[in-house]
């Protein structure tokens, strides 16, 4: 809400500016954690039938182990043992970003389903 009402009151472009590469550097930061965290993660083999409901639980395995992390960090903060914010608030907004696309995955899903269930009608 802040950057909104720093820009409100008559912020320049110049600030604009910098929040907006702010949030592209951050971005870029969260890209390469993601590709690190899969390049260290283990490689499960499937089987060729693996299907759906495999590639799902992986990734909703994938989502829970960001959460769990974020919130380490963020007790490991609070405690004193880490001092580096900006990788606290990095985990949590990987969180919420994970979270969300779950989010958006689910309603996804169950749009889906309520449509094949109307064709049968």
């Amino acid at each position: 809400m802040s950057v909104i009402n720093s820009i409100g009151s008559g912020g320049s472009v110049a600030q604009i500016i910098a929040m907006r590469q702010q949030i592209i550097d951050r971005s870029s930061l969260l890209q390469e954690l993601h590709r690190t965290r899969q390049a260290e993660a283990p490689q499960e083999s499937t089987p060729a039938g693996g299907g759906f409901a495999d590639t799902l639980k992986t990734a909703l395995d994938g989502v829970n182990a960001t959460q769990k992390n974020a919130s380490e960090l963020s007790e490991g903060y609070e405690r004193g043992e880490v001092t580096d914010i900006a990788k606290v608030m990095l985990a949590r907004q990987e969180a919420g970003v994970a979270f969300e696309a779950t989010l958006q995955v689910r309603n996804k899903l169950l749009s889906a389903y309520q449509d094949i269930m109307r064709m049968g009608v």
